[in-house]
């Protein structure tokens, strides 16, 4: 195994490993008591219906690209992506690169291309705004705090700048042509940037994408920075969440576009070294650092 920049004991990996997973079950606790008894939250059940990833997920430790772990061939023998050899593993990055080149292309290019563009904090979350209207039914049973005039009334004094397609593709049909651009999956890479709340909640999304080329420790990073975006999301969207113990986030107000730019820079700001982590995980295996 020569490509092995660090080696760790079995105590140590094992240590790290046991670690990670409390911290995955803090992380996952609520959502799975509620899924026990089937309930549901509006606000912190999104990131696993919406990515589809199980808490059991989030539970698996891995050490990441060029990490040997001692005495671990038995435990890892079975884990896709592992290379063994005897009594150690490794993360066989080599194999990942070559079965998943064209993902690694587009993640990094999606992440290099957010990284290289300046923020933009002028949305003030109203993409959420724009999935509901001029629309009786809602995607959430929570009821619209200000009513569908009102809300239609915010959503018509403002110009669109959503720059997620993700978002966009929710947009309703009256919604669509008041986006400042139109917005497709082929111009992605060329239209995310570092202060959407839904480009950095995606960086939990490609760090699941990227497997065990993700240490754990950033998977998870990944996943708290999307649960606390998430959160800001909701509560600056038009639905009443109060009942769940949400005070609203009132764009339509000077001061509640204040108070969400100020979470949407510090967001941006946790996001950043989160991406160039990131994108330090694509190059390191693909071995370049390709422009986009």
């Amino acid at each position: 195994m020569n490509d092995v920049a660090t080696t760790l004991a079995a105590p140590e990996w094992a240590a790290s490993a046991r670690e990670h997973a409390e911290r995955a079950d803090a992380l996952t606790a609520g959502r799975r008591a509620r899924a026990a008894v089937g309930q549901t939250h509006p606000v912190d059940d999104f990131l696993f219906t919406y990515y589809s990833y199980k808490p059991g997920l989030l539970r698996r430790w891995h050490p990441g690209a060029g990490v040997l772990l001692e005495d671990a061939g038995e435990a890892r023998a079975a884990w896709r992506w592992y290379r063994v050899d005897g009594r150690h593993a490794i993360v066989d990055h080599e194999s990942f690169a070559r079965e998943k080149s064209l993902l690694l292309t587009g993640v990094g290019r999606i992440l290099r291309g957010t990284r290289s563009r300046r923020a933009q904090f002028g949305c003030f979350g109203l993409h959420e705004w724009a999935m509901v209207y001029r629309q009786s039914a809602h995607r959430h049973p929570a009821p619209l705090r200000l009513g569908q005039a009102d809300t239609d009334g915010v959503v018509e004094a403002h110009q669109l700048g959503c720059t997620h397609v993700d978002a966009f593709r929710f947009f309703t049909p009256e919604a669509v042509p008041r986006n400042r651009l139109p917005l497709d999956r082929e111009q992605q890479p060329a239209t995310e940037q570092p202060g959407c709340l839904h480009a950095n909640m995606d960086l939990y999304k490609w760090a699941v994408k990227l497997g065990p080329l993700v240490p754990g420790r950033l998977l998870l990073d990944c996943f708290e920075l999307a649960r606390d975006i998430r959160e800001l999301d909701m509560r600056a969207s038009p639905y009443d969440l109060t009942e769940w113990g949400y005070a609203p986030v009132t764009i339509e107000s000077a001061d509640g576009k204040a108070e969400y730019v100020a979470h949407q820079r510090a967001f941006a700001e946790r996001a950043e070294a989160l991406r160039q982590e990131l994108i330090g995980v694509v190059d390191g295996v693909a071995g370049t650092s390709p422009r986009v």
